[in-house]
């Protein structure tokens, strides 16, 4: 309905975001341009990078259908001529979620452990009070990046990236 984004969980369709204050701001969306940007540069040949793409998974043996900001999935996972209007059918490489006024980082750390458990290999967390990315994976402790320290992964062979130049390219550093 409308502009609404919802996400499946336990069985009903329920509002990514429930309130107005929590609805992506200025700044919300700024990074995610910022990150499409550059992800989408990185990725070209490589997969795909969407954002607000929903992903049919599942979460305590239930289906659970999850919208986050932004989703990079390989052609290794889902092929380059796949193109259908459905949620993403694999669990994607990457999944990057980014704290909105009203959500914690607590909140977000739940939802990341449950993004590895239903088969994503990586997940960021980007925290705009703190301006950090928090790179979660499925065997080893979280880690937090802040200003230039480059973010590498095996996921995203050959990408660096700092959570200070995501911020510049977004218009948001001092």
């Amino acid at each position: 309905e409308g502009d609404v984004i919802y996400e499946f969980v336990h069985g009903q369709a329920v509002p990514k975001f429930p309130t107005d204050e929590m609805s992506p701001k200025f700044f919300h969306r700024s990074i995610t341009g910022a990150l499409f940007t550059r992800l989408s540069q990185w990725a070209e040949l490589r997969g795909r990078v969407r954002i607000e793409w929903a992903i049919s998974l599942e979460r305590s043996h239930e289906p659970w259908v999850p919208v986050p900001d932004l989703t990079y999935v390989t052609y290794d996972r889902l092929p380059a001529d796949w193109s259908k209007d459905e949620a993403c059918p694999v669990s994607p490489e990457i999944a990057i979620d980014i704290i909105s006024l009203g959500q914690t980082f607590g909140e977000m750390t739940e939802k990341a452990t449950d993004y590895l458990a239903a088969g994503i290999s990586c997940v960021w967390v980007v925290d705009l009070r703190t301006k950090s990315i928090t790179v979660f994976l499925p065997d080893a402790l979280p880690k937090t990046y802040r200003g230039d320290m480059a973010i590498e992964n095996i996921t995203l062979p050959g990408l660096s990236l700092t959570a200070q130049q995501i911020l510049q390219q977004a218009g948001l550093s001092s």
